[in-house]
């Protein structure tokens, strides 16, 4: 049998994808049309696996039996169109991973809060001493966790970019959090088809499988109801009673049953605090009660848990102003929960690349709180016009360390500086834990 694989994109995705397809016999190709970092250069090289930069050979792509394409590469390029008019198969690295992973796969995917809710699940299963890894769009790629070591458990991270070109992957878990408007431009600014993209997640789920996800997310909740998901159904709600089983809010005290078993603890003995961390910590415990996690374990984890780098973290207070990283806020739903979650008196950083945002359904809360926007970015243009009107005072910065001098001599005693960019990084930083860890060394340097 032909076992001619092409990995495009040379990155955490495509290298793993690279390593596992070698240790499993695959004659394997690896394009990347930019620069492949050393890091994975070396990588590529000491497994013996023949790779190109700086362009896309037709030659040495089209005669592939088959096509793992990394998540960030979209369907339009030429060399992608010419594989799909050829029929050439085009998959994702989590469709490639699967094939070999034997463990029981947990895949969560939503607009906002999934690397929370994975590292929340996670932090779970290790305390239960389980063998777990974590994958997918945190920590090591799915296919690099495969290619080095057999797990019981894959605790796996899914943008709908890599949701995109799964074919068979099918979850024991699916975790969907929230379906907001996010990388529409992606997606031909088109929510229906964003949408569609988040639900693959439970495309092949079965009888035996379990679909969890927020019933007062209305999107999410009204989809639901229109497809046939064969799944068992596991609701989380702060709203109402979703059911028999899931999660809930009763008086102070947050209620997880499923048919193994009901946990209740007190809201407040939650390690993470807001709206969100609560549904986040639902979702996690909903995980862990069906895996039979003894109830001890769940609490304690998710009563400790200390939280995501770049996510609502709390830098310094200088002079009373608290510096707060929120880099990892890349649509406007992340940061319509972190100024939610704030007092009055913010100055407020965003900007970047634009996803499509719809920035008027934070207008009120931002009005309400924010007392100066510091738009970091190439095009700023979106964000001064959404808010001219509504913020009294809006300025303008090319660099990080522009931008935090800016924020620190607009705010006063009592106020937050809060970096919440609803916007991606790839203008001026190299991703979004770049502009985090900027961010925190500019602070420092105040």
């Amino acid at each position: 049998m032909d076992k001619k694989v092409v990995i495009l994109g040379g990155g955490e995705s495509g290298t793993g994808c690279a390593v596992l397809a070698k240790k499993k016999g695959y004659d394997v190709f690896l394009s990347d049309s930019g620069v492949i970092k050393p890091l994975y250069r070396d990588i590529l090289v000491a497994s013996g696996i023949e790779w190109e930069e700086g362009k896309h050979s037709a030659a040495s792509v089209m005669n592939a039996r088959e096509v793992v394409k990394s998540p960030g590469i979209p369907d339009n390029i030429p060399i992608v169109r010419s594989l799909y008019e050829k029929g050439v198969p085009v998959i994702s690295e989590i469709e490639f991973a699967s094939r070999f992973a034997s463990g029981i796969k947990i895949g969560v995917t939503g607009s906002n809060g999934k690397t929370t809710t994975a590292l929340l699940i996670y932090d779970i299963l290790k305390k239960a001493g389980l063998n777990v890894a974590l994958a997918g769009n945190v920590g090591k790629s799915f296919s690099m966790q495969v290619a080095e070591a057999d797990y019981d458990f894959y605790v796996i991270e899914l943008s709908s970019f890599q949701l995109d070109g799964i074919v068979s992957f099918n979850p024991h878990i699916a975790v969907l959090m929230n379906i907001t408007p996010d990388h529409l431009d992606r997606y031909g600014n088109d929510m229906g088809v964003y949408t569609d993209s988040k639900f693959r997640i439970a495309k092949n789920l079965s009888r035996e499988n379990f679909f969890v996800y927020c019933i007062d997310d209305p999107v999410l909740n009204e989809e639901v109801q229109k497809r046939d998901i064969q799944a068992q159904l596991l609701p989380f709600s702060i709203e109402k009673l979703p059911g028999n089983q899931g999660a809930w809010l009763e008086s102070k005290n947050i209620v997880i049953k499923t048919i193994n078993d009901k946990l209740i603890m007190l809201k407040d003995d939650l390690a993470l605090k807001g709206r969100h961390n609560t549904y986040n910590s639902m979702a996690a415990g909903i995980t862990g009660q069906i895996l039979r996690i003894r109830k001890e374990i769940i609490r304690e984890s998710l009563s400790g848990f200390e939280g995501v780098e770049h996510r609502l973290e709390h830098v310094l207070r200088i002079r009373g102003i608290d510096f707060i990283n929120d880099s990892k806020a890349t649509n406007i739903n992340s940061t319509w929960y972190a100024l939610e979650s704030m007092h009055k008196g913010v100055v407020w950083i965003a900007g970047g690349v634009d996803k499509g945002n719809d920035y008027s359904m934070i207008s009120p809360l931002v009005k309400d709180k924010v007392r100066a926007v510091v738009c970091l970015g190439k095009d700023n243009s979106k964000i001064r016009s959404a808010f001219v009107d509504v913020v009294p005072t809006i300025v303008e910065a090319t660099s990080m360390e522009e931008a935090v001098r800016s924020a620190y001599y607009l705010a006063k005693e009592g106020d937050s500086v809060l970096l919440s960019p609803a916007c991606a990084s790839f203008d001026l930083f190299e991703n979004f834990e770049d502009r985090g860890n900027q961010f925190k060394k500019c602070v420092r340097n105040l």
